[in-house]
């Protein structure tokens, strides 16, 4: 990589200030946290709504595929959708249809209207957590960048924690329904803040005219391609299926076109010069970690807690909430007063190492864990979710000109939703093949431990033979088979603890390469280093 220096390239960014600062701020709250909480929510409630819309596997599948893909495909160019139409005409109107869309699609049974308006839903979902960070580099004065980059930030966490609870909520106290209507009240509060909150702004004709369209339709199509193929790799059997090579291949060679056309077109609308810059390529690369590891949190707790366990949304939500979602609330002052003081790449690294310390408690779990025994897991990744992504983009952002903040905000999108949403789908593989292979192994202990499988069938023959002589047998098969199952699935979420861990590790490698920032209004003086 080059040397550190300042990017500037893109698309002037600075737009006129606010009039009521503290009303953005809050707008930047709401859409940013509908917008994850909402994706969050969908995969969690995924089997809900497959029962309430009557929908096969196959159809809930690619329902929640289309949802996320329609996401990513339309995140990464709202940047500059934002700099050339005004955040009022991005999230004004567009709230208002979202608001619509949401408060019809629980009424929706026919399949095709339902994927379309889904695909919608998720297109205008997509432009609010992009929006917000527009928000801020546009139109709210550096003061107040510090707060706002932190509530960006900590919504991620917050969002993921938060999730569970609220879909067992909906789903057993009020209906389902208000998985999508939380939305319409959420979109139309939101559309009423950015109007009074976000000046009008003229259109930028000059931007208009030189529009990359070719680039933002190559970047959006190729990684949504991606996505899709990941996220069905396993239910269609990745290569051997024709749908998933022709996802993959043309999604990977539409990113090849994107960064050819952007060394080549007159006026890039992400140049990819962001990418060569030291700090902000390792800054960049480290938000990429973040999320990987950030799924021992996310993903990891929560599914064995439900594969495993067998506990409900609910039930792991009451846990997430009480002791990752408050105690982040907790920290966050605290996250603040530290980055005015120290060198962000300090907070970075604590908040790296309490993701890895979480791993490595993650790797001792066992089939008798109960949400009580994760507890010091994820208070010690709600430190993690706190200390982490903020100071990563304080980093990018005080090595990038802040004017120019198009480019680096596609970016940040890129790594953020792209990296989530794969991370999500390749660690589904990565469970899916360890419990194939841990399955495998302890089959074979079995097979060659026969005397004493012979001594377990017999007493659990013994403990079922109320149920007759000829079902006794059968039972004690299954049963015997339950356990190896179950206990391949344990040994498969440790490998998966294991592997967040070296995420985390490669992190902070890649945090020590990062050099201080330059000197200025995002980062503390050299002294207080």
């Amino acid at each position: 990589m080059a040397e550190t220096r300042i990017i500037a390239s893109g698309p002037v960014s600075v737009g006129t200030a606010v009039h009521h600062p503290i009303l953005a701020v809050i707008a930047v709250l709401l859409g940013a946290s509908m917008a994850n909480i909402d994706s969050r929510m969908f995969s969690i409630g995924l089997s809900d709504l497959k029962g309430a819309f009557s929908l096969s596997f196959d159809e809930g599948a690619w329902l929640s595929t289309a949802s996320t893909a329609s996401q990513i495909f339309i995140a990464p160019a709202v940047a500059w959708l934002a700099t050339v139409f005004g955040l009022r005409r991005i999230l004004g109107v567009p709230s208002l249809v979202f608001a619509v869309i949401s408060l019809v699609i629980p009424f929706i049974r026919d399949y095709p209207t339902l994927l379309t308006l889904t695909v919608i839903h998720g297109l205008l979902l997509g432009t609010f957590v992009p929006a917000t960070l527009m928000i801020i580099f546009r139109n709210l004065p550096i003061k107040w960048w510090l707060v706002a980059i932190g509530i960006y930030s900590l919504r991620v966490g917050f969002s993921l924690n938060f999730g569970p609870a609220l879909v067992g909520f909906y789903v057993d106290q009020i209906g389902w329904e208000w998985l999508y209507w939380q939305d319409a009240i959420v979109a139309v509060l939101m559309a009423v803040l950015v109007y009074v909150g976000a000046p009008w702004e003229p259109l930028n004709r000059k931007l208009l005219e030189t529009a990359d369209w070719g680039g933002m339709l190559l970047l959006g199509s190729g990684i949504a391609m991606v996505y899709a193929g990941l996220d069905q790799g396993n239910r269609l059997d990745w290569l051997g299926s024709g749908t998933i090579v022709a996802l993959l291949a043309s999604g990977t060679l539409l990113l090849v076109a994107f960064f050819i056309n952007e060394a080549v077109v007159r006026d890039p609308w992400a140049h990819a010069n962001v990418l060569l810059s030291r700090n902000i390529g390792f800054a960049l690369v480290v938000i990429l970690l973040y999320t990987l590891t950030s799924l021992s949190n996310s993903s990891l707790v929560p599914n064995f807690l439900s594969s495993v366990a067998q506990l409900r949304p609910e039930q792991t939500g009451r846990l997430l909430l009480t002791y990752c979602v408050l105690p982040m609330a907790l920290l966050f002052p605290l996250s603040l007063w530290l980055l005015r003081r120290f060198d962000p790449r300090i907070v970075l690294a604590i908040g790296l190492m309490t993701f890895a310390t979480a791993a490595l408690l993650g790797t001792q779990i066992t089939h008798d864990w109960a949400p009580i025994d994760f507890v010091p897991i994820v208070l010690l990744q709600s430190v993690g979710q706190t200390f982490t992504l903020m100071p990563i983009i304080l980093i990018a952002l005080a090595n990038s000109d802040p004017t120019r903040a198009t480019a680096f905000a596609a970016y940040i999108q890129i790594m953020r939703l792209g990296g989530a949403e794969i991370g999500v789908a390749l660690m589904g593989t990565w469970l899916r093949v360890r419990e194939q292979v841990h399955s495998n192994l302890l089959g074979q202990h079995v097979t060659d431990a026969s005397g004493q499988v012979a001594h377990l069938l017999a007493k659990l023959s013994a403990h079922f033979s109320n149920f007759g002589l000829g079902a006794a047998l059968p039972r004690s098969l299954g049963t015997l088979s339950g356990i190896v199952q179950r206990e391949s699935n344990v040994l498969a979420y440790i490998d998966a603890f294991w592997l967040t861990f070296i995420f985390a590790v490669a992190g902070l490698l890649f945090t020590a390469l990062i050099t201080r920032p330059p000197s200025g209004p995002l980062t503390p003086p050299a002294s207080s280093a």
